[in-house]
């Protein structure tokens, strides 16, 4: 089931079009990966999802039901941390939930139960100092349980690790990595790393449109492109190598950088099986050889540059 369904999405902001034809959906109990440079489209997209902003063209389905722009229905399901989470500072933790929950309608009974069941989750339970002493993680860690306090479906969030340092970045991302057991996470990033670490599932967006999408696994595949990194003794071993092997069909491309030469190939065993029999033909002794796997950031590069 798809928690999320976004078709032929479109947006324009006088004569700059932000969002061209946009289409992906992300299935329940995933954690889907929002992928893009500053001005791709990522929080546009995110605002219209939650009805905040008009879509030009396209439709937007939360559980099934359309969104419509003002008429907020949808929401009820949906919890939402922006990047920058504000919070009125004279208050506690367990205070501000408290208002939270009073607003949307929960008993005083359901407020106590989620509240010290959320604390617990963010690692907030114990504190209990003024949320104007919080330190931006902290910040982010309790918007992360007011946006979980309504029991969403889908849960939105714009950057999350975004300005933390590395201990606070592993705190949200353990979170968000726990709470999939119970929504649907959707959090936008350009933060390569946290989505390898956490995400099932990705996107990535060039300009307001979609370029890549899919599984992590299905995302290397698409564009598998192996490559073996060679050092070589001697710049004549290593010129020999460049030239004789580029000629192979198997062999996309080899490139030369600080003295490594890098052959992309589509069948990674001949390569180095013709490799290890070219270099012993012509006494040619390899300092290193290194298989790389494709990765996330290769890909993001590939698709974005």
């Amino acid at each position: 089931m798809n928690v999320l369904e976004i078709q032929h999405l479109s947006k324009q902001f006088g004569s700059h079009q932000v969002l061209r034809d946009l289409n992906f959906q992300v299935p329940e109990h995933s954690v889907y990966g929002f992928l893009g440079q500053n001005g791709a489209g990522k929080t546009t997209t995110m605002k219209i999802i939650l009805g905040l902003l008009k879509a030009d063209k396209g439709e937007v389905k939360v559980l099934g039901e359309p969104v419509r722009y003002g008429c907020t229905k949808t929401n009820r399901r949906v919890g939402y941390l922006p990047d920058v989470p504000e919070f009125y500072g004279y208050m506690n933790a367990e205070q501000y939930l408290r208002l939270c929950g009073e607003i949307t309608g929960l008993t005083s009974k359901e407020i106590s139960l989620r509240s010290e069941e959320l604390l617990r989750l963010v690692g907030l339970s114990e504190e209990k100092k003024k949320i104007r002493g919080y330190s931006r993680g902290m910040k982010q860690r309790l918007g992360i349980a007011q946006a979980l306090l309504n029991e969403p479906r889908l849960l939105i969030c714009d950057e999350p690790t975004s300005a933390l340092d590395p201990l606070g970045r592993k705190e949200i991302l353990d979170i968000l990595s726990k709470v999939r057991e119970k929504t649907t996470v959707l959090f936008s990033t350009h933060v390569l790393s946290d989505v390898e670490r956490i995400c099932d599932r990705a996107a990535v967006l060039k300009d307001g449109r979609l370029v890549l999408s899919g599984s992590l696994e299905e995302l290397k595949a698409q564009r598998r492109k192996d490559s073996l990194c060679l050092e070589t003794g001697t710049p004549e071993g290593q010129n020999l190598l460049e030239s004789e092997f580029q000629k192979k069909g198997y062999v996309f491309e080899v490139e030369k950088k600080n003295g490594v030469l890098i052959f992309h190939t589509s069948d990674m065993a001949r390569l180095e099986t013709e490799l290890m029999i070219c270099m012993t033909e012509h006494n040619i002794c390899p300092m290193k050889m290194e298989v790389q796997k494709p990765t996330l950031e290769n890909l993001f590069m590939e698709v974005i540059s």
